[in-house]
């Protein structure tokens, strides 16, 4: 829906920031019959090149089901590839952990290229009965009180909502002006991401293959024109990610060939190099008078479980479910106590996340024998007992704690 200019634009909620994350929670609040305006300052169009971010995003089953739910899914350019099976290896020695489907069959997750999210959450948002997009546009000023939120636009267009959200990723400037303190770090690892064309099939299994440099993973893409694909996003030391980029595309294929062992045959690449720092940051309180964080605004966690966007998409399923109980209840959006609910059903769940990874990220950074050998044999007893690795499955598809009724695929 394109917005009308007026003096004062009115909505249930002002989102900052079209992302991946923002994207979803206007369509999820639009699919519940709430209006949102969502203020993005870049040019979307430039988003939807692969030259853009060639990243690939590892959508979990719960997160799926939120997509199909939302009807976002109606508008994938491509469906995506099924993740039917992970497996998780101690460099390449025999054992470790595979990770397979319930009796449901459903899929541990689906790989999709960034850019076609993003060209699916576009369209959903675009085809919205009760949202406006506000592009190529910037808050200048937001002021935030007991009776409202105003957003003054660069142009001098006025905003007004009982509620203000923040999805405007890591470095969001309206966390910083809220005055809400970030734990962060940096680690010693760049993440190379690419997308690579392999001899024999990957049969829908995603490898996480942990080195003590860094994990190296392969993902599973749909074919291109019959060719086989896996993305690759492989964490190495800070200082050998330059040296690594500098090679030719020849030279880096026979790298990944050897780190993965050779199982897939022959390797080229598909796709254009990258490099990401990886870091870490909690933002101490996800809500604010008049305020809530979502996504990377909130958290940001290392790549080793992908489980960043995830993390973020459970976000918007728990934010989405309050704010719509509490419309429904004739309650104020921006009050405090709706806030406090989605504080409280938010903060256990990415503080486990982070710590979880966090902690995976330094175990498997130990070098040695003996702690390659610890790790190989934790690896192989969790492989079998049985609760244990339900749990950590559970965990993969998004499926653990007190789950928000989008991501069990259930309108709200």
């Amino acid at each position: 829906m394109r917005l009308t200019l007026a003096p004062m634009d009115r909505a249930d909620v002002i989102i900052l920031g079209g992302g991946l994350v923002g994207l979803t929670l206007a369509a999820a609040l639009d699919a519940s019959g709430l209006t949102a305006i969502l203020v993005d300052p870049a040019d979307p169009d430039t988003r939807l090149d692969a030259t853009f971010d060639g990243r690939t995003s590892a959508v979990s089953s719960s997160s799926k089901r939120m997509l199909d739910t939302i009807g976002v899914s109606d508008f994938f350019p491509e469906p995506g590839n099924p993740i039917r099976s992970i497996r998780a290896s101690d460099g390449l020695a025999p054992g470790g952990l595979t990770f397979e489907p319930g009796e449901d069959r459903e899929p541990l997750g689906w790989m999709h290229e960034n850019r076609h999210l993003r060209a699916a959450l576009r369209a959903r948002a675009e085809a919205g009965k009760h949202l406006w997009l506000m592009w190529k546009a910037k808050a200048a000023d937001i002021q935030r009180d007991t009776h409202g939120v105003m957003a003054s636009l660069a142009d001098g267009r006025k905003l007004f909502a009982p509620l203000l959200i923040a999805a405007e990723g890591r470095n969001s400037p309206t966390r910083e002006a809220a005055g809400i303190r970030v734990a962060q770090w940096k680690y010693d690892h760049a993440a190379i991401v690419s997308v690579l064309r392999h001899e024999h099939p990957h049969n829908d299994v995603a490898y996480e293959i942990f080195y003590p440099a860094g994990p190296f993973a392969l993902l599973p893409m749909a074919d291109d024109a019959g060719r086989h694909r896996s993305a690759i996003v492989w964490s190495l030391a800070k200082d050998d990610a330059p040296g690594m980029l500098s090679l030719s595309d020849e030279d880096f294929a026979a790298e990944t060939e050897v780190a993965m062992g050779g199982f897939l045959g022959k390797i080229t690449l598909a796709a254009p190099r990258s490099s990401y720092p990886l870091g870490f940051h909690h933002a101490a309180r996800i809500t604010d008078q008049r305020l809530a964080l979502v996504g990377d605004a909130a958290h940001a966690i290392h790549p080793i479980a992908g489980q960043g966007l995830n993390l973020g998409f459970r976000d918007v399923a728990a934010l989405a479910q309050v704010l719509v109980e509490a419309a429904r209840l004739g309650l104020d959006l921006g009050d405090l106590t709706v806030l406090d609910r989605y504080q409280r059903w938010r903060s256990l769940d990415t503080m486990m996340v982070a710590a979880a990874t966090d902690t995976l990220t330094r175990i498997y950074g130990v070098r040695g024998k003996t702690a390659s050998a610890v790790r190989r044999f934790g690896m192989g007893l969790i492989d079998r007992v049985g609760p244990v690795k339900n749990r950590l499955m559970a965990e993969a598809r998004g499926t653990s704690g007190d789950l928000p009724l989008l991501l069990r695929g259930l309108p709200i």
